[in-house]
């Protein structure tokens, strides 16, 4: 199976002359996954930290120069790589301002594009089909570059692919409404050529990509007509060396999409693994005309997966690196997260096995979440396990109800009875195939709870929510539906098992929890690891204790620069301040401490929060970072807790989006002084660190003598 998560916004389009086009010429992954280099049609090269969608750093040509490739990070040297006007290279360090000013070389051939893909060397990959390794081409960049290709063929689509120990381009060419597949192998050079088989009326592919796995290169096409073709070539085959004769390349139908009237314009289909892939631009089967979708099918099973509307015009270019999508359309440049896991024909289709021999069919024990709730750890004995086993067996004998006449159940019967089938479908049918209909049956009792006021069954949806195959887009109405019901149990459950609430539903949240009265907090049940973990955090002596990370709230010398009243004295909250939130309540914040969330999305309704709510969570915040620093404080407790990172992002979030309003409150005077002084102790610290760093840097240098023995003491001296 597979789906589509909650997408974001990484950055705006510039808008083009051409509207056919985007102003995008590559997306391309610099150090790690979660970082990207965008690359326009323009001027200017940006890189983006995905998980926060915040530009690092940009690099822009001056006026009357143009970049012609999308740059390319080269891991082993740490430098960006790109061309400018068809023939200079230039590379540049992320620390470099100004592009014009960092290093070029002109070659004698115009370039069609730089590779770099992690494993292997920059490759420059020229205009008339001749390849070289990016250092060999700088030691003599005027050197003369045969022509591969005829004069009338031109390079379509490339890409790079690193195969074990060996390093390959591809590159597709048209030539009089041919189109061709040459494969270049370096190290030793060898050119394999193949001929790509015509679709019918001569259609040109829309879009090409290629992928390596089991020692073969998977090249997927995407044709106008929506028909998806892929070809297998072997990376160790005796293929057609150069000047040889030209191969037809075989090919396989994959799927044959429904493109209604008419042809494909802009489309573009990415194999995201051996057996889904991803096509944008291609009409959803059940939506109506003058729609653009995202959609994830299953080349196996001919099967639709996911699909999510796409807004804006849509330019049919694809991109993806660790399990995100990138697309630009409209205005924007999208990431769209996804996820793909095995299934059988069964699961594809959404009918799942009922039915099984006995000596088969696992048991899938149900978790009682009174016995949760409660802390109930008891192991039952073996005579029980036997009594279970006995009445399992029979019940796996009577008639049972298939996940589509639960469904049906769930509209009209009880809570009780609902609950008995649910949990009657855990027991017989396998885990993994239930999975996939856990969304629909969530979807159908949230929808059963919101129409029926007097209708809801916590225990059932926890359950679902607790095997973690649900998702904010899936059912978006259950965390409303557990706020209205003050479910909070739930409302854990979902901020711990979701992984793409959007930020204003964690905003939500946080209002319902900091506001919640503190006789209701007392009464709420929550999950025991959690709540163990503030009851060992409360449940410390309160004294005078030493501080790390070089602070100390005791300390005379932070308060230098601070001219402090009586009355500022009197409003500083103490350093062994008590918990200012009940112990339910802080359980619930730290789940909001540890969701996942973009700055730039969660200020907006941060400013939501009244100043009294901010002034308290603030405090709550300070009471654990004081918790966190305490030398005394177990760091490896093994509890479900927020980390200190977590805890001073939250404390930035919050100064950002009320700190006028917090200068203007008296009663947060105090407590900003208290900030004040760690920001203060912090700069200290870090200036300290600051005066060691280049003697211990050399310590890396030094050299470490081979025949110490088995013990020795050595001095080193830092000047």
């Amino acid at each position: 199976m597979a789906a589509l998560y909650e997408g974001y916004t990484l950055c705006g389009l510039i808008p083009s002359q051409n509207l056919t086009n985007s102003s995008i010429q590559g997306v391309e992954v610099e150090r790690d996954n979660d970082h990207v280099i965008v690359t326009d049609s323009f001027r200017s090269v940006t890189l983006y930290k995905v998980s926060d969608q915040k530009p690092l750093g940009s690099w822009t040509m001056k006026q009357g120069n143009c970049l012609t490739c999308p740059a390319v990070y080269n891991i082993h040297t740490k430098e960006y790589v790109t061309v400018t006007d068809n023939k200079v290279i230039r590379i540049w360090k992320e620390d470099d301002v100004l592009l014009d000013k960092t290093f070029k070389a002109t070659v004698s051939s115009d370039i069609s594009r730089v590779h770099c893909v992690a494993g292997g060397d920059p490759v420059v990959l020229f205009q008339r089909g001749a390849v070289r390794l990016l250092d060999s081409l700088l030691s003599a960049p005027q050197q003369t570059v045969e022509e591969v290709l005829a004069p009338d063929e031109t390079i379509r689509w490339s890409t790079n692919i690193v195969a074990e120990t060996q390093q390959f381009v591809v590159f597709t060419t048209e030539k009089k409404g041919e189109h061709f597949l040459y494969l270049q192998k370096l190290k030793p050079n060898t050119l394999q050529r193949y001929r790509l088989e015509r679709e019918d009326s001569g259609l040109s592919p829309l879009s090409l990509s290629a992928s390596y796995r089991d020692k073969l290169i998977h090249l997927l096409h995407l044709y106008p007509n929506g028909h998806v073709y892929q070809s297998v070539i072997s990376v160790w085959g005796q293929g057609a060396d150069e000047g040889s004769q030209t191969l037809l390349l075989p090919r396989n139908l994959l799927l044959a999409l429904s493109v209604d009237e008419g042809q494909l314009e802009a489309a573009s289909a990415l194999l995201l693994d051996e057996a889904h892939i991803a096509v944008v631009g291609v009409p959803h089967p059940s939506a109506g005309a003058g729609k653009d979708f995202l959609c994830i099918w299953n080349i196996n099973f001919q099967t639709l997966q996911a699909g999510k509307e796409i807004a804006g015009k849509i330019f049919g270019q694809l991109w993806c690196y660790s399990n995100k999508l990138f697309i630009p359309h409209g205005k924007t440049l999208s990431v769209i997260p996804y996820g793909c896991t095995k299934s059988s024909l069964a699961s594809a289709l959404g009918k799942l096995k009922q039915s099984k021999t006995e000596e088969s069919r696992p048991l899938v024990s149900v978790p009682s979440w009174n016995n949760i709730l409660h802390e109930e750890k008891t192991q039952p004995s073996r005579t029980m396990e036997t009594r279970k086993l006995r009445s399992a067996r029979k019940s796996q004998m009577s008639p049972s109800l298939t996940v589509e006449q639960v469904l049906e159940l769930i509209k009209t019967a009880s809570v009780e009875e609902v609950q008995k089938e649910v949990e009657g479908l855990f027991s017989r049918a396998d885990t993994e195939d239930l999975n996939q209909s856990v969304g629909q049956l969530a979807s159908s009792l949230v929808s059963r709870s919101l129409a029926d006021t007097a209708f809801y069954s916590p225990t059932t949806l926890a359950q679902l929510v607790h095997t973690q195959s649900l998702c904010h887009s899936v059912c978006p109405d259950l965390v409303q539906l557990a706020l209205e019901k003050k479910d909070y149990f739930l409302c854990q459950m979902c901020l711990q098992f979701f992984p793409d609430i959007p930020e204003a539903v964690t905003c939500t949240c946080l209002k319902a929890f900091i506001s919640m009265p503190d006789n209701d907090a007392e009464k709420v049940n929550l999950e025991p690891d959690s709540v163990s973990f503030m009851e060992t955090l409360t449940s410390r002596e309160h004294g005078q204790v030493g501080l790390q990370n070089g602070f100390n709230s005791t300390s005379s010398e932070d308060h230098s620069d601070v001219t402090m009243t009586k009355a500022d004295e009197e409003n500083k909250t103490p350093p062994e301040q008590s918990c200012p939130v009940g112990l339910q309540k802080a359980v619930l914040l730290n789940e909001i401490l540890q969701t996942a969330y973009s700055d730039d999305l969660l200020l907006p309704h941060l400013k939501d929060l009244s100043s009294q709510h901010v002034i308290l969570f603030l405090q709550y915040l300070h009471f654990l970072y004081l918790k966190y620093n305490q030398e005394t404080f177990p760091q490896s407790h093994g509890y479900r807790s927020p980390s200190l990172t977590q805890i001073m992002d939250w404390v930035c979030l919050l100064l950002d989006a009320h700190f006028t309003v917090l200068v203007m409150t008296p009663e947060a005077k105090g407590l900003l002084l208290n900030l004040h002084t760690y920001i203060k102790s912090q700069v200290r610290l870090f200036s300290e660190l600051g005066k060691v760093e280049g003697s211990l840097q050399e310590l890396q240098h030094m050299k470490i003598k081979q025949d110490m023995g088995q013990y020795s003491i050595e001095v080193i001296e830092l000047f």
